[in-house]
């Protein structure tokens, strides 16, 4: 599916031989004062798959995604869209990039319409672009009808949803999202996850999740272990669960994100 807004395009088109990776972490580190929270971070977010950042609370998922959204100043490393260096090219290499915040950032008093038209504006959507946009996600999130509601108004699962539509109203062909479904029920959780698989199938998006619950993971999914700051295994399932020496992505994320006892 060719995503239907021009405004990125130009940074998805400079240079084809970097156009099959989207999203590449390369060597990223960053500290809090003298605390290390990330240690030499390095891997590739390909396009039409979903990269799952699995790790446990504190291992650094935030952290790094504050780094890939912007939100940090990265210290050590650089990170690059379609080839373009967060580093050397600017901020306006993130444009890109859709994000979805472990934090809601919806404004509860608004309604479902007004906050995607707020956003919209910001992203440079024209009229007939934010409409059609907005259509479409509410829409594939069944909540069209409910679209002059106050946000207030929804539960925690539809209020995902809509930050989820926001974040995809201009089609971005990365979308980051970190720990969406905390505080989610089971079926609200697989619903989301379905979701975000069928975007990166059908549109090819590029999709970095990041989540501590191993039953996210669908076959197919890259994988990045994550734990205390470290890169402690990527790639298949097949080459994390060789990487761990078990049969089972329980068993393995167990493995590989045991800390060492004191002796």
């Amino acid at each position: 599916m060719t995503p239907p807004w021009p405004h990125w395009k130009a940074a998805v088109m400079d240079g084809d031989s970097d156009f099959q990776v989207p999203l590449s972490i390369e060597g990223l580190s960053f500290f809090y004062g003298k605390r290390r929270v990330l240690t030499d971070v390095s891997f590739e977010v390909p396009k039409g798959a979903v990269t799952v950042l699995l790790g446990p609370n504190g291992a650094g998922k935030s952290t790094l995604f504050g780094l890939i959204t912007g939100l940090l100043a990265a210290q050590e490393g650089d990170l690059r869209i379609f080839g373009r260096s967060r580093a050397r090219d600017g901020a306006g290499v993130l444009a890109s990039l859709g994000m979805v915040f472990q934090q809601p950032t919806l404004d509860l008093d608004l309604s479902v319409d007004q906050n995607l038209a707020y956003f919209a504006g910001l992203r440079g959507l024209s009229p007939s672009e934010t409409a059609a946009g907005v259509r479409r996600e509410l829409e594939r999130f069944e909540l069209w009808d409910r679209r002059g509601e106050a946000v207030r108004q929804l539960n925690g699962g539809h209020r995902r949803r809509v930050e989820i539509a926001r974040a995809c109203l201009d089609a971005p062909p990365i979308l980051v999202l970190d720990e969406p479904t905390v505080g989610l029920d089971i079926p609200t959780r697989r619903a989301l996850v379905a979701d975000l698989h069928t975007r990166a199938k059908d549109d090819g998006t590029a999709i970095l999740w990041a989540t501590h619950l191993v039953d996210e993971v669908w076959p197919g999914d890259r994988l990045v272990v994550l734990h205390e700051g470290g890169v402690r295994a990527a790639g298949s399932l097949e080459e994390v669960l060789a990487a761990s020496g078990e049969t089972e992505l329980e068993a393995a994320f167990d493995k590989l994100t045991a800390t060492a006892q004191a002796a």
